[in-house]
Formats: structure tokens, sequence, C-alpha cells
């Protein structure tokens, strides 16, 4: 486990007083502390021998999300793959600390202390005493092998309080486990007196900041520190085995000390960051003006994900996880090229920051949920009244351009240099030359270009002639590809290629229709509030009547998919979009980039989606229609997992990306932008596991998650039942049964093995079509 010590060799040594000047920068208040020894977060690591990750979700309970070596856990639910096998659940967290194969954090309903490992039969304990597990703590640090918290309520205006103090070491009897006791030692009796507001822990000390001003440090290992107070303030702190980093509160620059091993490197001094993590002998940071994520030290951070902006980040040994800030998906990459240790985090949404009482401060924003595409998600907290609050990007990241800046509900929002078509943007994009050199190169550039183009007219000039013989004897005589479109994407010639476009043959990739943005915008009115059909993930879709009068589904993406798709990546998906062809697919019609723009115009689907109809007030779908929209389902899931080139894995199959068109016909929808496959066939079964939830929600008329019921799961609920043989007991009350419950009780038996805990044995969706079409022609007797 890293160790903190501070130390300077002969060579480097300062004077005494510059050492204690410097050693009390770090040792501060943290408003914001980030991911390493002490600091909490939504994300954290257990370092060590057994390391593992936990985050909260983005679910709005603030469940405990784990993976590791030895945790791999769906959602809340941890499976410990531990000699004894055990598993339990972790309970919701407001945030979470970090120790020596432990993790910590504080309860989001009552504020309690927990506590826990995945190291022997410590496993699945709660490693805080008894004497401490029914207080309320606000805050919590764990160090190396101790953890030190605040008294009073988490979510409190009061956030201050006298602190506690506890042991969580090894036991005597076994090396493998962790227990916890009260630590006699840790502090005086002045110390116990005290009123803290913060706090961070290291390897044998903690440091507090005092309700009436000042810093303070404490522990049987303070004296490596050399310093009893300061009256600066830092915003984050982390601390690697014997290095600290901290961010200063003024400026957001880094301030390191310690290890050169862990120093080499060090970001710039106008660089400035919002978050740190550390490991044995690295640090990462996440820069204040794009997010992205930028390490030093004695490692290998090459495969630091490049583009791509987080919300925070933890470090352990040799893996950094943290949360992506365009989607709030986990990501996870090696500190050094290799490793035989797994971590590849669940595919969840998780928690960009704490829950807390807003308003947001200054250069923060606070973080809407309603853009997580989820229908029923409207916070992140347990607590509607609290709120997320994020810190602002600045800047883009190269190859983009700040198209808008950041405002109390949203970021900034970057956008690819390569949709820049104004002045605005190009000097930023370099398209304009900015010195002689350049000029003078691109006037030789030009000179090359036109002598170039006249040695090629001459050459077509010469096959010209050879040819029009040959041409004038088969005039009516062309190739079965000539003047077609080879791309779905191409751009013709609006004044000629399209007036002499033949239709295309069947094994032509069908055309994809470039709209203006005046068009989409004339039939959208403006992109107006009233004109919107929903939102997600990808953006806003609105109605839309064009001026050829067909109505359509226009769907714009938002700064988070511009900012991390760029132009080809957009081309190559549209290419896929495009060749989907299916009586239960929602078909692309067309698009348009310009001005920056995404723009995406699909099928209008008048009936809305079916989470409307069985959860969203509309009208009531009969057990017949059910039956049937279900065997849609499948039939265009089928499609994309069997018949698509390439085969593509929906990945958010829900009720709320299945859409009826006119004919009360269902459609999936929102597969795109795509993820191809290529023989992944554990994705498809994750596409069944999603698609039973569909089904059980068909059955039920019951949402996927509510917390009016109990158990809230619907998977939790109607499995056991359905298993027991009394699926009857589950069927959606407000719908009469018919005659024959027969195909009902098929249905359901269906359903559930959809759902399966091993993908092993859930069903193909070819096998799912095929038992689905054999209960609709069985018919149901109303």
């Amino acid at each position: 486990m890293p160790k903190i010590s501070i130390s300077f060799t002969s060579s480097t040594s300062p004077p005494m007083e510059t050492l204690l000047f410097l050693l009390s920068l770090f040792l501060l208040s943290l408003p914001k502390p980030g991911s390493g020894f002490g600091s909490s977060g939504p994300i954290a690591a257990a370092l060590g021998h057994s390391v593992f990750f936990c985050a909260i979700d983005a679910s709005g309970r603030q469940d405990v999300i784990c993976w590791g070596k030895n945790y791999s856990s769906p959602s809340s639910s941890v499976s410990l793959a531990s000699s004894t096998s055990q598993s339990y659940n972790i309970p919701s967290m407001a945030i979470l600390s970090g120790g020596n194969g432990f993790l910590c954090g504080i309860l989001s309903n009552t504020s309690q202390a927990f506590c826990f490992s995945s190291i022997g039969s410590s496993s699945g304990m709660d490693l805080v005493p008894l004497s401490y597990r029914n207080t309320a703590y606000s805050q919590i640090a764990a160090g190396n092998s101790h953890v030190c918290a605040v008294r009073g309520a988490y979510y409190s205006d009061h956030d201050s309080g006298t602190i506690d103090c506890w042991e969580i070491t090894k036991a005597t009897s076994n090396n493998n486990s962790l227990i916890a006791k009260e630590y006699s030692n840790f502090y005086d009796q002045i110390v116990s007196n005290l009123v803290f507001n913060k706090l961070v822990s290291g390897d044998g000390f903690t440091c507090g900041g005092i309700r009436d001003g000042g810093l303070l440090c404490f522990g049987p290992k303070v004296s490596t520190l050399g310093f009893n107070s300061s009256s600066d303030n830092f915003e984050v702190l982390s601390a690697g085995k014997s290095s600290i980093c901290a961010v200063l509160n003024s400026s957001r620059v880094v301030k390191c000390w310690g290890d050169d091993e862990s120093l080499v490197n060090s970001p710039k001094d106008d660089t400035r960051f919002v978050d740190l993590a550390a490991g044995p002998s690295h640090f990462c940071g996440i820069r204040e003006d794009n997010h992205e994520v930028e390490c030093w030290g004695n490692s290998n951070f090459s495969l630091i994900p490049k583009s791509s902006g987080f919300k925070a980040i933890a470090s352990s040994d040799f893996i950094v996880c943290g949360i992506r800030e365009e989607d709030l998906v986990l990501d996870c990459w090696l500190v050094n090229g290799s490793s035989t240790l797994a971590y590849d985090p669940p595919l969840e949404l998780c928690s960009p920051g704490k829950c807390r009482a807003g308003p947001c401060n200054e250069n923060e924003f606070a973080f809407n949920a309603s853009k997580l595409n989820e229908p029923d998600l409207t916070s992140l907290c347990v607590r509607k009244e609290l709120m997320v609050c994020s810190p602002c990007g600045s800047d883009c990241s190269h190859g983009f351009f700040l198209s808008s800046s950041c405002t109390e509900n949203s970021d900034r929002v970057c956008t690819p240099c390569s949709l820049c078509q104004n002045s605005s943007c190009s000097d930023i994009c370099k398209l304009h030359n900015h010195n002689s050199v350049d000029r003078h190169w691109h006037q030789l550039e030009r000179l090359v270009l036109i002598v170039g183009s006249c040695a090629l007219a001459l050459l077509i000039i010469i096959i010209g002639c050879c040819l029009v013989p040959r041409i004038g004897t088969s005039p009516n005589k062309e190739d079965g590809t000539t003047n077609q479109f080879k791309s779905c994407i191409g751009k013709p010639d609006l004044d000629t290629e399209q007036s002499e476009m033949i239709s295309p043959a069947p094994s032509v990739t069908p055309f994809a229709q470039v709209f203006r943005l005046s068009e989409l915008k004339d039939a959208t009115n403006g992109f107006k509030e009233f004109n919107e059909l929903g939102r997600g993930s990808y953006g806003f879709v609105y109605k839309a009547m064009l001026a050829d009068g067909r109505q359509v589904a226009v769907k714009r993406a938002n700064a988070a998919t511009i900012i991390h798709s760029n132009t080809r990546e957009f081309e190559s998906e549209l290419e896929i979009l495009c060749n989907i062809r299916h009586s239960n697919i929602v078909n692309l019609l067309g698009y348009s980039t310009e001005m920056g723009e995404r723009l995406l115009v699909y099928e209008y689907m008048p009936h809305g989606t079916l989470h409307d109809h069985l959860h969203g007030g509309f009208s009531p779908l009969n057990w017949s229609l059910r039956i049937k929209i279900a065997m849609q389902i499948a039939k265009g899931l089928e499609y994309l997992h069997v018949e698509a080139e390439p085969r593509i894995v929906h990945g958010d199959v829900k009720s709320s990306n299945v859409l009826l068109d006119s004919d009360w016909v269902a459609r999936v929808a929102d597969f795109g932008l795509v993820t191809s496959l290529n023989e992944k066939s554990l994705d498809m079964r994750k596409d069944v596991y999603g698609f039973g939830i569909v089904l059980l929600e068909i059955l039920t008329g019951r949402k996927r998650f509510d917390r009016d019921y109990d158990p809230p799961e619907i998977v939790e609920w109607t499995v056991p039942v359905i298993r027991e043989g009394k699926a009857t007991a589950v069927l959606d009350k407000y719908i009469p049964l018919p005659r024959n419950v027969e195909p009902l009780l098929r249905f359901a038996d269906v359903a559930e093995l959809c759902v399966r805990e091993d993908p092993s044995q859930r069903p193909t969706m070819s096998e799912l079509v095929n038992w689905l079409e054999h209960i609709v022609r069985d018919g149901l007797i109303l």
C-alpha cells in the first residue's frame, strides 16, 4: 500500500523556514477534494494488493457500483469473488473515500459511516466500530489504515463538528482479513474538543480545517509532515506513496512536493485543474479548460483517452478510472503498458459529482438529469432539492472550437473544427493563413495544382477522342452503377447529377437526403419547445412538417454528442444507419450538418412510445396488441443482430425506445449512433436482457423500477412468482384478462428466460421471434 512520507535530498533541500511554508501549503481545507488517500467524491479506489473501484450511480438512488479484481457488481448488488463466495448489498452513498484494501462512505439517507472490503472473511462486513455506527457524519477521510470522520448530518447547512477516528487493519489471526477498532491514541484531548469542517487523511496522520480558522494535523506519524498550521487554501489534495499534489484555491494550478519520481513531467504553472487522483508513483488530474485527463510521474501514460473529458477520476496502483462527461459512463485505462488484472467497469451511468444543496458556485453549472435519456429520472440525488454542481469548461480540445459558453444549467459547447464555416471559428481552427511562410507555401501549392490540372485536362481530351466512336455506337448502354450513389451520404450536384440519376438497383446503398438547415428550422418552427417530442443522450427530438407535406421527426444532437464524434465517425455512422431498412425499425430519411449542427431526420411515429402507453397515461393497449408489439420488437432486434451489415447491438433496449407508427406497428429506435458488432454474442445477450425487461413491463404494466412497490425492481418482483408458476398474480390488473390465459403464461415464461443472470442461459433474438410468433398465432380470446 502506498505510504506517505515527505523527503528532500540534500542537494535540493530548502531552508527550514521555506520547507515549513511549502509543507503548509498542501494541507488545507478541501471543499471539493479529489481521489486518493483521504479524499472523497463520487468515485474512489481501494489501493494496495486487493484493488477495486466503486462509484455512485446516476439513477437518482445514489447506489454504489463496484468493480475490479475481486468485485463484479450490477449496480448496488455486489458479488464478491472471494473464497467465501459471499454476496451482499452496499447501501446507497453520498460520498466515497478509499484506503488500503477498503472503501468508506457516508450513507445517503442516514449520514452514517459505512466501510467495506473484499479481503478474505472481512468481505461483506461493515468495518465501522459498533460505537460509531449510529453516528451521523458530514465528512469522511480514509487513510492507509485508519478513518476519520466529522460528526454532523451530510446534507445539513452545518457541516462542522468534532471528529471520530478508528483503525482498519489486518487481523492477527488471519492476514487476509481486515478488522475495525477504535483508535485509542490517534489524537489527544485538545484535538477531540476541536470542531472541524473538513478532513484529509494520509499514512498515519489526518489534517482538518478548524471551524474558527486554521488547519491542524495530528496522528502517530504527523511528525513526518513537519508543520502544525497554515492559513492558505487548496481546493483539491491528493497523496501518493511519498509525494503530494494540491490545487491552489485561488488559481487552480497544481503544486507538488515529495518524491521526485512521482513528479516527473509535472504540469506547467499555467495549467489549471479541477480534480486530482494519485497512485503510488504517479498523479492524474482533470484539466479545467477541456476536462481532459493529464498525468505525470514515473509511469507510462500512453493509454490516456484523448479528446475525451471527465467529471471525476480515481487511481489505484495500476489503473485509472473516470466518469466521462459526454455520457457519464465509466472508463478505465492502464497506467503502465500491461497488467494481468481485469478492471473492466460495468456499463453504468455514474453521478458526475456530489449531491449538495444549491445554488451552484461561480464557474459551475447544475447538471440536468434530463440529459441522460431516462424518462423516469428527474434528479441524480435521493432528495429532489439537492443538485450536482459540476465545474465549467473554459476551452475545447485540439480540433474543436468553443461555440457556446458555460451557463448556470449547462457546460460549454465545443464543436469539431471540421464543421467550422465562418470567420468566428476560423482563426481558432487555423483554417486561414497566419504567416507569410504559409502564404508562400499555399501559393506554391496553387501553382502545382494549376500545372497539374492542365496536364490532366490534356490527358482527358486525348482519352476522350479515343472513346467517342465507341460512345456514339452505344448511346443507351450504361454500367449498372453509373451515376448511382455508391455512398448513401453522397452529396450530388442538385442542378445536374440529380436530374440524371437513375433509380438505384436493390443492391445499391439507399440514399439519405441531405437537408438544408433552414428547411429543418422552418419545419420545426425554429426548434421550438412546443414541437419537442422527447429528449435523450443524443439530444432533442422534434416533430417537423417538411415543405412537401411529409411529417418527420428531427433529432438534433446536443453539445456532448458533437464534441465527441468527429466528422469521419459521423459519416461512418450515417453509412450504417441509412443501410438499415426494416418494417420494425424507425428508418433514417436524411440528415444535415450545416453550421456545426448534427441533425438526423427519421420517419414520424404518431402514436408515441410504448412507455407512454404502459406508464404515461396514453390509451391502454389490449393483450392482443401487446403480444403483437412484443413480437414486432423482437423482429426489429433480430434484424439488427442477424441481417444488418455490419451486425448491430442496440445497447439501450427499453420501452421508451419502442415507437408505434400510424398502424400501431412497433418500431425500434435509438440504436444509433450505432455500435457495430464483431461476433460479440455477449453484447447481444445484453439486448436480450433489456428486451426481457420490456416484456415484463408489457405483462405487468409496471415500470422497471418503481419506489411505490416492494421490491421496486420489476425483475426481483416478477421472476420468483413466474418460476413458482403463478404468473397470473403479476398480470396488469387494469386490462381485463382474456378467457384463455395460457398464452400469457407462456409469454411470462419467455420473459423469465430473457432476464436470467447467466447470459449464456438467455435465448437469442431469433429464438424469441419464433416463440412469440407461435404465441401470437395461437391467439388470445378476449
